[in-house]
């Protein structure tokens, strides 16, 4: 009976979304636009938590926004659905344009990072089309192993898995992820792994993320100690008819004796890099995830 509900899935979404990959591309920008615009009127859960995350966010002093919050998340949800159709597009390959049109900067600093053997920690977050920076990184860069989680739908995610390795990359999903990552980081290859979201304690360390305690992802700060791998950061953000992906230069680790004290130190650093971008292009985070849900707010 489940693979027939995954099937039906698959036939639906298919019949959905394959006109959307098929029509040129500037016209399908604009139809994701019009999608995201529309969504942020019938999605209004997601709508609430994302105007109530930045607000909280700007009432905290952690972002200073040109207008006002709800116009923000209004042009967050344009950006989702852009992203969303470039994503189609791409799944149905046809979005080898998109892909190669990616620009890249800061190509050096990898290079000088690969060079030391020990392979490369990427730090990311859900900023801009993610999705499509990794496809975009493996054309430009060579292999790079990114860790997801797996959908539930196994067809579907066999089609999305194909999709991400087309370009040599290779997906590591979340159980038993660590020793793939060490795998990999021997090889000397790149290892993407997306640091932003709300993690149980048992994965994070607690530390304030755009100014309120919550837990922060601590797996980065204890592989980069373990392996000596160097970490750079790197996000992708919209740019004019494009994408442009920055590759920053090596993160040093903390000097502290105390290795506690050293990936907690590491783990505020890292995620500060991803603040930065949030401060930067507030619209192009994923504000409709409940971030910071682990940690009660302290009263009185």
């Amino acid at each position: 009976m489940k693979r027939i509900t995954w099937l039906l899935q698959i036939a639906a979404i298919v019949i959905m979304t394959l006109p959307l990959a098929i029509i040129p591309h500037k016209i399908a920008l604009k139809i994701g636009e019009a999608l995201g615009t529309l969504l942020f009127f019938l999605w209004p859960s997601r709508r609430r938590i994302a105007i109530k995350n930045l607000e909280d966010t700007v009432s905290r002093g952690a972002i200073r926004l040109a207008s006002s919050p709800n116009a923000v998340i209004k042009e967050h949800f344009r950006n989702l659905g852009r992203s969303f159709v470039e994503v189609l597009k791409i799944y149905y390959g046809l979005g080898d344009r998109i892909v190669r049109g990616v620009q890249v900067k800061g190509i050096e600093n990898f290079r000088k990072a690969h060079e030391k053997g020990r392979g490369v920690l990427l730090i990311t977050g859900h900023c801009g089309n993610w999705e499509l920076s990794g496809l975009a990184f493996g054309v430009n860069l060579g292999r790079v192993n990114g860790v997801a989680r797996p959908i539930n739908n196994p067809y579907l995610n066999r089609f999305i898995e194909r999709t991400r390795e087309k370009h040599g990359n290779t997906v590591i999903y979340k159980k038993g992820a660590l020793k793939k990552i060490l795998s990999a980081l021997r090889r000397n290859e790149g290892v993407g792994i997306l640091m932003d979201q709300s993690v149980v304690s048992s994965e994070g360390l607690a530390a304030e993320f755009l100014g309120k305690k919550d837990y922060v992802m601590k797996t980065p700060a204890i592989i980069a100690r373990k392996t000596g791998s160097p970490v750079l950061p790197v996000f992708i953000r919209g740019v004019d008819g494009g994408h442009c992906i920055e590759i920053g230069q090596e993160i040093p680790l903390d000097k502290s004796e105390d290795n506690d004290t050293a990936v907690f130190n590491d783990t505020v650093r890292f995620s500060g890099f991803i603040e930065e971008y949030i401060r930067q292009n507030p619209s192009e985070w994923l504000w409709i995830h409940r971030r910071w849900k682990r940690i009660p707010e302290q009263t009185g």
